[in-house]
């Protein structure tokens, strides 16, 4: 049977796009390599909280229960995106990974672990977190070294004893920083000074205020959308900020240099470590797409606006795939609603 579409990727991109597809008499199927929906939140290290509150961290048509302005966690959101599929009754294969992808004629062909399947349009939506990065350097430390990617890692318990270096100044990074800190005496490795911004004002969670003022849907491509992702995502709240001002985290310049149990850092200084973080985030993997002119060199998709190049090939979740939101919990719904128009039109 040639299925009117397939939607590759389970997580809340898939989700947001097998709600509208739904509404209509499309014959789609959303497939996932993983075991259970959400579980790429349930996976993720235990004390991972959203700096998004949750009036602005639900689906179309379904909201997430609890205080408004309170901040959920990563569990709470695998459970959440589990009964989002049950709620709306979504057409779901899991335990199902893509292995290929071609495009014959108008058909594209899907090769899986469960068989071939045949369609007439296909949304990746297996959103910016796919393949952990971690750099080449890495490789030059010595099996002594305690190593980990932040995707793999779950609490303090998992280190050795000594020191810990934390590698990556993002969000991920600050929280699993400010957590290790409160047992032991730990080090960020950062490329430039990280900057803050409150979680909440007067009440409000910061994002709440975005969304108020606009800031959440402006355009990658306007005059402050290209302003704001030059200057990149700041730390959200303070904590971080208190734990270095009180002694208990220790930044260190950009990592440049790996040699069996020595980092180097920017400027000279060395430091003997027994355990390093990597929260150097990840790289898209599309290398299953056999399609040419779906990707550039990089392997990063070619698209506006979610769009391929490739008539009924379309991408969904995408950091900045159309604004500020795209990539987050309160913005994909929108982006695919927008798809779905699109796909529904083919």
């Amino acid at each position: 049977m040639i299925l009117d579409a397939i939607v590759v990727g389970a997580g809340q991109a898939g989700l947001s796009m097998g709600y509208w597809l739904s509404k209509s008499n499309y014959r789609f199927i959303i497939i996932d390599g993983r075991t259970r929906i959400g579980d790429t939140w349930r996976k993720r290290y235990d004390s991972l909280t959203l700096f998004t509150p949750r009036c602005l961290s639900a689906l179309p048509g379904l909201a997430l229960k609890g205080k408004p302005q309170g901040f959920p966690t990563k569990d709470e959101i695998a459970d959440y995106l589990e009964q989002y599929a049950l709620t709306f009754d979504l057409p779901i294969q899991m335990e199902t990974e893509v292995i290929s992808m071609d495009k014959q004629d108008d058909i594209f062909f899907l090769t899986t672990t469960k068989g071939t399947f045949q369609t007439r349009q296909v949304t990746i939506a297996t959103g910016p977190f796919q393949t952990p990065f971690i750099p080449e350097i890495a490789k030059n430390l010595s099996p002594k070294v305690f190593q980990i990617h932040s995707s793999s890692y779950r609490e303090p318990s998992q280190l050795k004893s000594g020191n810990t270096v934390i590698v990556g100044g993002g969000n991920s990074g600050g929280q699993i920083t400010v957590e290790i800190a409160s047992k032991k005496k730990v080090f960020l490795s950062v490329g430039q000074k990280p900057r803050y911004l409150p979680l909440s004002i007067f009440g409000k969670s910061t994002f709440w205020w975005f969304n108020q003022i606009g800031l959440l849907k402006v355009n990658r491509d306007s005059i402050i959308g290209q302003k704001i992702r030059s200057v990149g995502d700041p730390i959200f709240g303070f904590e971080l900020k208190n734990y270095i001002r009180d002694g208990k985290i220790t930044i260190l310049p950009r990592t440049i240099k790996c040699e069996e149990q020595t980092l180097r850092f920017l400027g000279g200084e060395e430091l003997e470590i027994q355990n390093i973080i990597w929260a150097t985030g990840f790289k898209s993997s599309y290398h299953w797409i056999q399609i040419p002119y779906a990707c550039d060199e990089r392997g990063n998709p070619i698209h506006h606006r979610g769009v391929s190049n490739v008539a009924g090939l379309y991408f969904l979740g995408r950091p900045w795939q159309n604004n500020r939101s795209s990539a987050l919990l309160t913005g994909v719904g929108s982006d695919a609603e927008y798809l779905s128009q699109v796909i529904l039109c083919h």
